[in-house]
């Protein structure tokens, strides 16, 4: 991208500015770039939660479970927990998944606990945004207990 034009500086284009400088826009993607110089987004830096201290990637705990129950939709959110400081909520379609089966997914992967959702709520379809993707902001309500979805049941582990 050069930068961005402007409306009261018809026809100049600035170029974006940030903390690394001009040139460099923060957009809050975390990224891999491969040898050949490709760019791939892996996540967004916002999507961590800390627990006992560790900072966690949501998008890695997504990763997991698809590859545990490939074929459903699941988010993960994190709460806020006094012991821990925040625990992670899983909000699945699919209504066979526990905690436990979890656990026993991620020693055979070799997944940190930390990595495992406390907490696993089912509910008939994932809210989704028109764009199709996961509208994050209610399943953190759903994770948080704040909303109650007539198609939503709630299994604690």
């Amino acid at each position: 991208m050069l930068g961005y034009l402007r409306e009261d500086e018809p026809g100049r284009c600035v170029p974006p500015s940030s903390e690394f400088g001009e040139g460099w826009y923060d957009t809050g993607d975390i990224v891999d770039i491969d040898e050949e110089g490709f760019v791939r987004i892996c996540g967004r830096a916002k999507r961590f939660a800390k627990v006992g201290g560790e900072m966690v990637s949501l998008a890695a705990v997504e990763e997991f479970v698809a590859r545990c129950r490939p074929g459903h939709m699941h988010a993960v959110a994190a709460v806020a927990d006094a012991r821990k400081g925040e625990q992670l909520v899983l909000v699945t379609d699919c209504a066979e998944l526990d905690r436990r089966a979890l656990q026993a997914e991620a020693r055979e992967q070799g997944i940190s606990e930390l990595a495992v959702p406390r907490r696993v709520v089912t509910v008939k379809r994932l809210p989704v945004l028109g764009t199709g993707k996961i509208d994050y902001p209610a399943v953190n309500a759903l994770a948080a207990g704040r909303e109650q979805a007539s198609d939503t049941a709630s299994s604690a582990a």
